[in-house]
C-alpha cells in the first residue's frame, strides 16, 4: 500500500500539489485521471521519489519512502515515465535487462531467472521478434512497449504508468489496460495515469480525479464517473451511460 501524508510538491516558487492526503489500495488498479496540469504526473514522481517533496511524506506499507535504500526501493516499486530517453546504441533486450538491475549482484551478470523474467516480459509485449534491433530503429509504439517490458522485468509489487498509451496503436492499447490487469491477478498494485476516460472506467478498479493539485473525487468508476464530474472538472458537456460489453460507465460526448 502506497499513501500520502500532507505532501506538498512544488516547482520553485509553483506549488502543484497542496498538502495531498490520498490512499491508494493494494492489489487493484488505480487510473489517475484529470485535466492537462493538473499534477497528476507530478504526483507520480512523487510516490516515485523521483521529485522531492517540498513538506510531508510518501509512506510505502507504512514506511517512509525516505528510510529506503535506492536498490531496495527499486525492488518494491518501479516507474514508467512519460518522458523516456534512449541510450545511444541499445539493443531490445539490452534495454529490457535493464530492469534486471536492482536485483544484480556485485558481479552484474543475469542468473537464468533473470533472464526468464526478461523473455517473458518481451513476449508479453510482443517484442521478442525485434529482440537484437536498436531501440532506436523502432516505430514510436515498438519502443513504448519495449520499455514497458523493461517495467514487467523489473518485476516489483507496485507498478507505476505515466501515460502509458501514448503512441500506441487501439488494438496496443487494449493489449496493455489487459496486461495491467494480468499485474494485479499476480497481487500486483497498478498505479496508472490516463487520458482516455471510457479506458480507465472500462479496465481500472478505482478512480482518482485531481483538478489544480487536489483530489475533487475518489473511488469504483460506478461511484464517481458523473456527467456532473465531467462537466465540472473537464469542461466537457456529455452523457454517461453504461459500456454494452462491460456494463462499466463510459461517457458520450455531445
Amino acid at each position: 500500500m502506497i499513501s500520502t501524508e500532507n505532501l506538498t510538491v512544488s516547482y520553485g516558487d509553483k506549488t502543484i500539489i497542496n498538502a495531498l492526503n490520498l490512499t491508494f489500495k493494494a492489489g487493484e488498479i488505480t487510473a489517475l485521471i484529470g485535466p492537462n496540469g493538473c499534477g497528476k504526473s507530478t504526483l507520480l514522481k512523487a510516490l516515485a521519489r523521483m521529485h522531492k517533496a517540498s513538506s510531508g511524506q510518501v509512506l510505502l506499507n507504512n514506511r517512509a519512502l525516505n528510510s529506503f535504500a535506492d536498490k531496495q526501493l527499486a525492488q518494491k516499486m518501479s516507474l514508467l515515465p512519460q518522458v523516456l530517453i534512449t541510450p545511444d546504441g541499445i539493443s531490445v533486450q539490452r534495454l529490457v535487462e535493464y530492469g534486471r538491475t536492482p536485483y544484480l549482484s556485485h558481479w552484474g551478470r543475469l542468473n537464468s531467472d533473470d533472464k526468464k523474467r526478461v523473455e517473458e516480459a518481451m513476449q508479453e509485449t510482443q517484442i521478442s521478434g525485434f529482440a537484437t534491433q536498436p531501440v532506436a530503429s523502432l516505430s514510436g509504439g515498438q519502443r513504448q512497449r519495449a520499455w514497458i517490458a523493461m517495467v514487467l522485468a523489473q518485476d516489483t509489487e507496485l507498478v507505476m504508468l505515466d501515460e502509458p498509451t501514448t503512441y500506441l496503436d487501439l488494438s496496443y492499447q487494449i493489449e496493455l489496460m489487459k496486461l495491467m490487469q494480468a499485474m494485479k491477478a499476480k497481487g500486483k498494485t497498478v498505479l496508472v495515469v490516463l487520458h482516455d476516460l471510457n479506458q480507465a472506467c472500462r479496465y481500472c478498479d478505482n478512480l482518482v480525479v485531481m483538478q489544480e493539485g487536489r483530489v475533487v473525487a475518489q473511488g469504483t468508476p460506478d461511484n464517481v464517473f458523473t456527467a456532473q464530474l465531467l462537466r465540472d472538472v473537464f469542461s466537457l458537456e456529455a452523457k454517461v451511460v453504461a459500456d454494452p460489453l462491460a456494463n462499466t460507465p463510459m461517457c458520450v460526448a455531445y
